[in-house]
């Protein structure tokens, strides 16, 4: 099955949720974090930076529980567009 292409909402989504990643993050290190949530440092930056702008469930469930993140405050950033 094909996917269908990103829309422009979908990676403006994936940049602010990368802006919310890296804020959580803190001082602490890519790979830290990416060790915590069973991740490559490399995917954990390509989240962050956007590159990854749907990132699958259980990955933003690992990142969100390795920074104490409440995944209702994640889906807030989708639900906001919504919204709108």
């Amino acid at each position: 099955m094909v996917r269908p292409p990103l829309t422009e909402l979908d990676r403006e989504r994936g940049h602010r949720l990368g802006a919310v990643l890296r804020q959580a993050r803190g001082a602490r290190s890519m790979a830290e974090v990416a060790a915590a949530a069973g991740l490559s440092a490399e995917t954990l930056r390509k989240i962050e930076t956007g590159r990854v702008p749907t990132p699958a469930f259980f990955t933003i469930a690992a990142l969100a529980q390795a920074l104490g993140v409440s995944l209702d405050v994640l889906a807030e950033i989708s639900a906001a567009d919504r919204a709108a």
